[in-house]
């Protein structure tokens, strides 16, 4: 039997492109996003799979038990499932007031949380299956450009790992997906430079991390080099290094 994919986000460009490498092996797909007409583009890009859609609104937080288990009922349970959704958000305004700040926990944290809980049962009922969760490496080190996305993603990461230890017993994998700042849509105000990944080379390696089934990769790979230097500087000399430091 070809591979069941479950890909919660999947209009993303990073997700769009995972799906697309899914499809090429034939695997039976079941995507979600929140755009439809973005939807109907990513599934047409996926010919060679079996692909069925859902239009979901992941902010309707209440409402993502429902769409977990509409995708479960379309899909059957899922061999692979990717969280893929997020959104940097505006770092000023989240400092200014409360709402925007909400609205990046909300979207980064909270949301993937209530997909999880229902989708982590079901496998673990299921006792097999791979789990795979966009974060990003912002979640490593609090930094003044973007640090409400960041603590969201950071406690994201810390969540995963509680889950997948619990879930390593029932046989069901759990990935944590760190990328780096990648070449899409949502970063496209960002002056770009050549630690920047591209969405085919992150789908590339967000396959072959879940394949090999990793507990942690970092997305491009090079920032499993980087990342642990971050985390050691010291504060009183990180802040005086503007690239780590500045705005």
């Amino acid at each position: 039997m070809s591979e069941r994919v479950l890909i919660l986000g999947a209009t993303s460009a990073i997700a769009a492109e995972v799906a697309v490498r899914y499809a090429g092996r034939g695997c039976r797909l079941h995507l979600v996003g929140r755009n439809p007409e973005k939807l109907a583009r990513v599934a047409a890009r996926c010919q060679h799979g079996t692909v069925t859609t859902e239009v979901a609104d992941f902010a309707n937080l209440a409402h993502n038990g429902a769409v977990v288990a509409s995708a479960l009922s379309a899909l059957g349970t899922p061999d692979v499932a990717l969280i893929a959704h997020g959104e940097l958000g505006d770092q000023l305004a989240s400092e200014a007031g409360f709402a925007e700040a909400e609205r990046i926990i909300n979207t980064n944290f909270t949301s993937a949380v209530s997909l999880l809980i229902p989708l982590a049962n079901a496998l673990e009922a299921a006792g097999a299956g791979r789990i795979g969760v966009i974060t990003s490496v912002a979640g490593d080190r609090g930094r003044p450009r973007n640090y409400t996305y960041g603590a969201a993603k950071g406690a994201l990461n810390t969540y995963l790992q509680g889950l997948r230890t619990r879930l390593w017993a029932r046989g069901v994998g759990v990935c944590t997906l760190k990328l780096g700042p990648v070449d899409t849509p949502m970063t496209r105000d960002h002056a770009k430079h050549a630690l920047f990944g591209t969405p085919e080379g992150v789908a590339r390696d967000i396959v072959g991390a879940l394949d090999a089934g990793r507990a942690e990769a970092y997305v491009p790979r090079f920032w499993g080099a980087i990342m642990p230097v971050v985390r050691a500087t010291p504060e009183a000399v990180f802040q005086r290094l503007p690239f780590l430091s500045g705005r």
